[in-house]
């Protein structure tokens, strides 16, 4: 997120009042999302749509970064192969049934898990699930900047 915030403004010579008058946003906003490295959670999508107005890219481009600078992985459909894991299908039908308050709880769980398997070699910590790949990120309407 941050690379992508600093590139667009370097490319066009914006400031970052410039980026949030266009998005609707607050400029310390702006500030905050371009010089934060690791962010502790996902902004608002209201803050994500504003961005990406601001910054004249597709709003899936901002979510996609933002989920990344967060380690969330943001889940891409099936595999490139056309194998599709239907555990994984599942959840992500089931997260979008959820109110944004239990999205939020949901995906401070996955990001909890993820951490505590990134020392473990499959990803799996040994629960007996599908592995480390597709890992959920889903539409996570969490709290933010």
């Amino acid at each position: 997120m941050q690379q992508l915030i600093r590139e667009r403004l370097e490319l066009h010579g914006w400031s970052y009042g410039e980026v949030a008058r266009r998005g609707g946003i607050p400029r310390s906003t702006v500030h905050h999302l371009a010089t934060t490295e690791r962010m502790v959670r996902m902004p608002q999508p209201a803050t994500l749509e504003g961005l990406a107005k601001g910054l004249e890219l597709p709003s899936e481009t901002i979510r996609r970064a933002a989920a990344e600078a967060c380690g969330i992985q943001i889940y891409a459909g099936p595999a490139a192969d056309g194998t599709a894991d239907p555990e994984v299908d599942t959840l992500i039908a089931s997260v979008q049934r959820l109110s944004p308050e239990d999205r939020r709880h949901v995906t401070a769980l996955v990001q909890s898990l993820l951490r505590r398997g990134e020392g473990d070699a499959g990803g799996d910590s040994g629960r007996g699930g599908s592995g480390g790949e597709g890992a959920v990120g889903g539409p996570a309407g969490g709290a933010g900047a």
